[in-house]
């Protein structure tokens, strides 16, 4: 899908602006890597127990690609808020004891700075983000069920949004070759829950999605990095549902050792798909987006708030394997034929066993 029209707001708050690129995970950070390692193996940030950021700006750019402006008084004071209501929880849910430097004292946006650091505090400074970090999610979550915005403006909004970041990666020699968005159809989600164990639509996280093909097999972590630090929250990277097999994680795990950052080694969690062909090869993840609706809000929604969440699914391969990934039984149409083969079977079949015990238990009592 493709548009020419321009959003008259963005989506989001660019994690920061465009410069030279790091181009490969030698010259990355330790928060680089394990930011990185998440997306890659579908692990959860609250597993974590330390952040590995390094100044004002590194908090700088994890607070806006959480959309929350640090030059705003308003996001500050929900922030002030977001960690008071934290502490609470701590204390009065869990009886755990928070330090007052932790609770009150220390600014709110120096809290990262603390949760990356090597002092005794550090440990309770990264509880507390944890907590705030779920408060936040359920906050925008709700407001969400509060605001009269239908879910087509906030994809159009997200799609311009992205469109625009694209366009200026490429500007900036980002080597993007292909970048393409769709929206499944209601036929589409038809199907996909009547394949699914799971029938709720809830579950369905690939309503938007977006692909992104670039040249070479090199550039797709350089790519990815890029995402990560303009656009896409690692903290918000949804758990389990990455499916990886096209990148190696071997590296960077090496890599994030060397870092010595004490974490849980990451375990990949592909959720396979039982439709595609053997030898299709994909990196996909689902991001919770964060989502700035300032401009979508009328005047009464104003003081609710001013961030919602869309969920969206990224497919990103190089030129290669995506020309391989259309030959013989790895093509879409390929694919769709066995899912809606599946449906067919799943509908039309009916219950032979239940059957066959209820005339064999009538067969018994006949002769009996």
């Amino acid at each position: 899908m493709t548009s020419t029209r321009v959003p008259t707001a963005s989506a989001f708050l660019p994690g920061r602006e465009l410069g030279p690129e790091r181009a490969t995970a030698l010259e990355w950070s330790a928060q680089d890597l394990h930011e990185m390692q998440l997306l890659l193996t579908g692990d959860s940030v609250i597993d974590w127990h330390r952040l590995d950021l390094t100044g004002p700006e590194d908090v700088r750019r994890l607070l806006r690609l959480n959309s929350i402006d640090v030059d705003n008084p308003d996001d500050l004071r929900r922030l002030d808020d977001l960690r008071a209501r934290a502490v609470h929880y701590l204390t009065e849910n869990l009886g755990l004891r928070v330090d007052e430097s932790i609770a009150t004292s220390t600014p709110a946006i120096e809290l990262p700075l603390v949760a990356s650091s090597r002092g005794r505090l550090q440990r309770q400074a990264c509880v507390l983000l944890k907590v705030m970090d779920i408060m936040y999610h359920l906050d925008a979550r709700e407001l969400r069920t509060l605001l009269s915005i239908p879910d087509h403006a906030l994809y159009e909004l997200v799609e311009q949004s992205i469109m625009v970041l694209f366009d200026e990666l490429r500007a900036s020699g980002v080597p993007v070759v292909e970048f393409a968005w769709s929206r499944k159809t209601p036929d589409s989600l038809v199907t996909k829950l009547l394949v699914k164990r799971e029938t709720s639509a809830a579950r369905v996280f690939d309503r938007l999605r977006f692909r992104v093909v670039v040249e070479r097999f090199e550039d797709l972590l350089p790519t990815l990095h890029v995402m990560l630090t303009r656009f896409v929250p690692f903290n918000y990277v949804v758990p389990g549902q990455t499916v990886n097999s096209l990148l190696d994680v071997a590296l960077l795990d090496r890599r994030a050792d060397a870092a010595d950052s004490g974490r849980v080694a990451p375990q990949p969690q592909d959720v396979p798909n039982e439709f595609s062909a053997r030898g299709y090869e994909v990196f996909n993840f689902v991001a919770d987006l964060p989502v700035r609706v300032d401009a979508l809000l009328g005047g009464e929604e104003r003081g609710s708030g001013n961030v919602v969440f869309v969920l969206a699914e990224f497919q990103i391969m190089d030129r290669a394997t995506a020309i391989a990934n259309e030959q013989g039984e790895s093509s879409h149409s390929a694919y769709k034929l066995r899912q809606h083969q599946r449906v067919r079977e799943r509908l039309l079949r009916g219950p032979r066993k239940q059957a066959a015990d209820a005339s064999d238990a009538s067969d018994d009592g006949a002769g009996g």
